[in-house]
């Protein structure tokens, strides 16, 4: 099985300066992945729509981009809004090639102006194999990031049971490393590409990757390999760089 996480940047190259949802589709599709966390992403806008030769029936269609970026490739999917405003919401988004037998959305914000969620969706990729997923993006502030570290070791110890398959994916913006304190430590994640090349992913700023701030942790499932995915076309669309890793979801393994 293979998954992808993104920080998609609102469908915008860095700055702001060009809309590039399309092409970043595009990008995706490419990589053939079963699963896609997608972080910035946004469930409605009135003043940034779809592509619109995708949107001849804009009232159908409505102005999701994770509907947009899922098309027929992923036909299930879970989105959590995490920062609301006038012209629209943005938030977190799972894209699945399997249904989702449950999910939830759980705020962990703790400023007033920096809307966090969690969102957490369950799966089976394998007949009688449940599969937990956690798409985050935390806070730029160290004290939130605290608190919401914790509320993430809560909600994994209250509804994923230790026998269950755990992933989670995300922008942790968590340049000092902290999360591994609590996924790591307390709970028995690892960091997939720490683990797979010695160090956290540097993944941004997209220029000049000094921070590795977008992680894949894991638990119950064995991981295969992981990587960062660099050069074109994934400079030119957002200000992060996505993460890709493939996991073996025998039954002996869980």
């Amino acid at each position: 099985m293979r998954l992808l996480t993104y920080n998609i940047h609102k469908g915008f190259s860095v700055g702001n300066r060009r809309f590039t949802l399309e092409t970043i589709r595009h990008a995706l599709h490419q990589i053939d992945a079963e699963i896609v966390f997608l972080q910035e992403v946004r469930g409605h806008s009135d003043r940034h729509p779809l592509p619109s030769d995708e949107c001849s029936d804009r009232e159908s269609r409505g102005t999701a981009q994770f509907e947009y970026l899922a098309d027929q490739l992923w036909p299930h999917h879970a989105y959590g809004k995490n920062a609301i405003y006038r012209s629209g919401h943005h938030g977190n988004a799972i894209l699945s090639s399997h249904p989702f037998s449950e999910w939830e959305n759980i705020n962990v914000s703790n400023r007033r102006y920096a809307s966090r969620s969690l969102l957490h969706g369950v799966i089976e990729p394998a007949p009688g194999i449940p599969l937990h997923l956690i798409c985050v993006h935390l806070g730029l502030f160290e004290g939130e990031r605290r608190s919401q570290l914790q509320r993430l070791v809560e909600r994994i110890r209250s509804h994923v049971p230790d026998h269950e398959a755990l992933i989670i994916a995300g922008d942790f913006n968590d340049w000092r490393k902290q999360a591994n304190e609590y996924l790591c430590g307390e709970l028995g994640l690892v960091d997939v590409y720490a683990e797979q090349h010695g160090r956290p992913a540097h993944t941004y700023p997209v220029w000049r990757p000094l921070l590795a701030v977008d992680r894949i942790y894991a638990r119950g499932i064995t991981e295969i390999d992981c990587h960062r995915l660099h050069g074109k076309p994934w400079t030119g669309l957002s200000d992060h760089l996505p993460l890709t890793a493939e996991f073996n979801l025998e039954p002996s393994c869980l």
